[in-house]
């Protein structure tokens, strides 16, 4: 069963996971080290990234047997195969004859074997080793005897994961209480409007840490504050046992600011766009947040948005953060899912990639979604790859991706100041605090 939560300010919360703990943490210390360290970057190569699952692409993109995608993560590249019998499996994309990689495209692509650019070496779909060339010339035909080097591959969600953990903890169990936290969102089947990666001038742990608090929201996002609450008194912070947490900020102008009842022109756009008169909350703004509940509740079906049936009043309109240790953040508004991803630079902790998904939830009778990006077909998307220094945006709002990863820049070469000894967090920031716990426990051997 949930329990009710207390927020900061000691008033009832959200409904959550019965595994849900209120912010606490060791107090680790938070060292500049841990962005730019190489040994530190070796550290959490060996003992966490080889220990968790990683996602390795969409299920959307592996429809027939033979279609396959590809995965590259620090030095490894994975292929994940879509089998005869519907299943998904993933295997090292490297030829056991003499090393060579056997699909070297970013994009997949559909395959009835995986044939070695070098010698001819051909393996079948199930990883099996089919064919070589001169196999006479062999004291023992390889073929029957060798095979692809196979991993850990199970999906949810429509992603599609791996693990190198030929031990790991089964998928769901892993991702707990994810799965059941975002139950009502049917995202197998929302599509993936959106598909971008960037190479950014940070480390890794950046985009964790920034979605893991709403303490940067006033100075980094201000176009938010007439509709979205960052205040700490009106947010929830949840932290799980696996170390995943959940943070969710309510639709309404935020409470930080002394006119917080005032209804400014972003929050009276969202009203009026689902037939609420945003005079009628004029003194008292934030009660719009009921309203706009109700009335999409009352008008979603009518209007084709038939996923708002099985939403939780708050999920028709709060901003729901959940990030997934180590790496991965979900986002779920109203409208879908905002997928932010980064991965380490396989050589420079400095560097990283940074992947940014949007999931759009069909409406019916549209053949477009709004994004970030402008209008976009409610179709697969094309993907889109550059570095974040040739990044242009197009929303008048300001892109809050741009505004973070700006951030993310500045700070990776603050960290490397002799002056920066230790972070000093807020209380609202345990939330970072326990994440760089976590991966302390993977080092430490206790994960």
């Amino acid at each position: 069963m949930a329990t009710i939560m207390q927020d900061q300010a000691g008033k009832p919360g959200y409904p959550t996971h019965p595994d849900a703990q209120l912010p606490h943490a060791r107090g680790d210390a938070i060292t500049g080290d841990r962005y730019w360290s190489k040994d530190f970057a070796a550290r959490e190569w060996e003992h966490m990234w080889q220990k968790v699952w990683h996602v390795g692409g969409r299920a959307s993109q592996l429809e027939e047997p033979g279609d396959f995608i590809t995965h590259e993560f620090m030095h490894e590249s994975i292929l994940m195969v879509k089998q005869e019998d519907g299943s998904i499996r993933a295997f090292f994309n490297v030829c056991m004859h003499r090393g060579n990689r056997l699909v070297n495209t970013a994009e997949g692509g559909v395959a009835t074997h995986f044939t070695c650019p070098y010698h001819n070496w051909k393996y079948a779909l199930d990883g099996k080793l089919d064919q070589v060339q001169d196999p006479e010339d062999f004291d023992v035909n390889p073929c029957g005897k060798l095979a692809l080097k196979e991993l850990p591959c199970d999906t949810w969600g429509g992603f599609v994961f791996f693990s190198f953990d030929q031990n790991a903890k089964p998928l769901l169990d892993f991702l707990d209480p994810i799965p059941t936290l975002l139950a009502n969102r049917d995202l197998e089947n929302w599509k993936r409007v959106v598909w971008r990666r960037l190479r950014v001038n940070t480390n890794w742990k950046f985009a964790s840490d920034n979605f893991n608090e709403a303490y940067h929201i006033p100075a980094v996002h201000p176009q938010f504050e007439p509709m979205i609450d960052d205040h700490y008194s009106t947010t929830v912070f949840e932290m799980y046992p696996n170390g995943h947490n959940r943070m969710i900020e309510k639709l309404q102008p935020s409470s930080r600011y002394a006119d917080a009842q005032m209804v400014k022109p972003l929050w009276a756009q969202v009203l009026s766009e689902w037939d609420i008169d945003p005079a009628d909350f004029e003194g008292r703004a934030q009660e719009g947040r009921i309203a706009l509940q109700e009335a999409r509740r009352r008008l979603g079906p009518e209007r084709g948005h038939h996923h708002f049936a099985v939403f939780t009043d708050d999920e028709l309109t709060d901003q729901i953060h959940h990030t997934v240790f180590p790496n991965l953040t979900l986002t779920g508004t109203a409208e879908g899912l905002h997928v932010f991803r980064t991965e380490p630079d396989a050589d420079d902790p400095n560097w990283s990639t940074f992947d940014y998904w949007y999931l759009a939830a069909p409406v019916e009778g549209m053949n477009e979604v709004g994004t970030l990006y402008g209008m976009r077909p409610y179709e697969e998307a094309e993907f889109e790859d550059a570095d974040f220094s040739d990044y242009q945006t197009t929303i008048a709002q300001g892109d809050f991706l741009e505004q973070d990863l700006s951030l993310a820049v500045t700070q990776q070469r603050g960290l490397h100041s002799m002056a920066f000894t230790e972070a000093y967090l807020s209380r609202q920031e345990t939330r970072v605090r326990r994440f760089h716990e976590v991966i302390n426990d993977y080092l430490a051997g206790r994960r």
